[in-house]
């Protein structure tokens, strides 16, 4: 009897594990669409606001006013793409086949302006640079352009279905809901759905306010690269921006970019007495814009958004990327936030969750 016991519960815990692989190699096969229902979650809690507001204030039938949104999203987004046409058009003139060497002699202008420069000073910090004939790379770059431009039609695909995907989240923004409870205890449905509305109202929130931080960003880079003439500022400005999506590391491959494309922007011009300055004072208003986000709008803005201290966000963070890299980094406050709503619910009486959710 009890040896057939222990083989039942063999067998039993065998295909639990076996259940268990085999979903999880159906996520691993559909983890496209998994990230097309994210991204349009995210999406829907973006533009939920916007859509009440139509709903409630303007009395738009619930359709037209999701229409009407939708129509907002794809205005902005071609606005976008439209910044970043010029950019392009440019970028791929400069680094066709028939100019690769002109922009090859530019920058070796620059590379032996740089090495005079430093060397008349005494610092010899260039030589090794020049000996690694990097510049013979700039011949891959149109490769990579080609390459780009196949990828538009699986982007096309992704942009379609998370549109889709949108309309009907925002549509009726009970399915998620409905379908996350599915998974949820019958007996525990209640306070879930409680948790789900309040999780809602907070990553809403939080999305909102990382958008007004990176349209801070924006207007601060625009004025800074404007003042010192750098070609296409408004795109660079945007990117350098967008970067700030992925905490603390996107800020310094924001400060590369620019410098390096402060740089090029003055390519044929005297190092000392332009290229250097220009860039110089370019890199000193980007850290000056970096300090009022970290110490001014950054705190205030989350910290108002998931009500949470600007202490416990930068700690969240740091464990995030130190368990799960750059993906934890910028997934960390949304799921914390999520967390702390789902264990006030479940776990009240606890005295470190009464700590962490007192503002909740």
């Amino acid at each position: 009897m009890n040896a057939k016991i222990i083989s039942n519960g063999i067998l039993r815990a065998l295909a639990i594990v076996v259940g268990i692989g085999i979903f999880l190699y159906l996520l691993y096969q559909i983890q496209s669409v998994i990230v097309y229902i994210i991204i349009a979650g995210i999406l829907s809690l973006i533009t939920r606001p916007m859509t009440l507001f139509l709903r409630t204030k303007l009395r738009f039938p619930n359709s037209i006013a999701v229409m009407t949104t939708m129509i907002f999203m794809l205005a902005l987004l071609a606005g976008l793409i439209g910044l970043f046409i010029p950019l392009i058009a440019e970028q791929g003139d400069s680094l066709s086949l028939l100019q690769v060497d002109s922009l090859q002699k530019n920058i070796q202008d620059i590379f032996n302006q740089i090495n005079s420069y430093f060397s008349s000073k005494g610092i010899d910090v260039l030589s090794e640079i020049k000996n690694m004939d990097i510049l013979t790379q700039f011949k891959e770059i149109p490769n990579l352009l080609n390459s780009v431009v196949g990828a538009v039609g699986s982007i096309s695909v992704g942009l379609f279905s998370v549109l889709f995907i949108s309309f009907f989240f925002m549509k009726d923004s009970k399915i998620l809901k409905n379908g996350l409870l599915l998974l949820v205890p019958s007996t525990t449905k209640g306070r879930f759905s409680d948790s789900l509305e309040t999780i809602n109202s907070l990553l809403s929130r939080y999305f909102i306010g990382l958008i007004l931080q990176i349209s801070i960003l924006f207007i601060l880079y625009t004025i800074i690269l404007l003042i010192f003439g750098i070609n296409n500022a408004i795109v660079i400005a945007f990117l350098c921006a967008l970067l700030n999506l992925i905490p603390y590391v996107g800020p310094l491959i924001g400060a590369v970019i620019m410098f390096i494309l402060s740089m090029t922007s003055n390519i044929g011009q005297d190092f000392q007495t332009v290229i250097l300055p220009t860039t110089t004072y370019v890199m000193i208003g980007y850290f000056i814009a970096q300090i009022i986000d970290n110490f001014v709008s950054q705190p205030k803005i989350f910290s108002k958004a998931t009500k949470a201290h600007p202490l416990e966000i930068f700690l969240v963070i740091i464990i995030g990327g130190l368990l799960f890299g750059i993906t934890g980094m910028i997934t960390a406050v949304p799921m914390y936030t999520a967390l702390k709503v789902i264990l006030k619910e479940f776990l009240s009486e606890n005295n470190i969750v009464k700590t962490l959710t007192k503002d909740l």
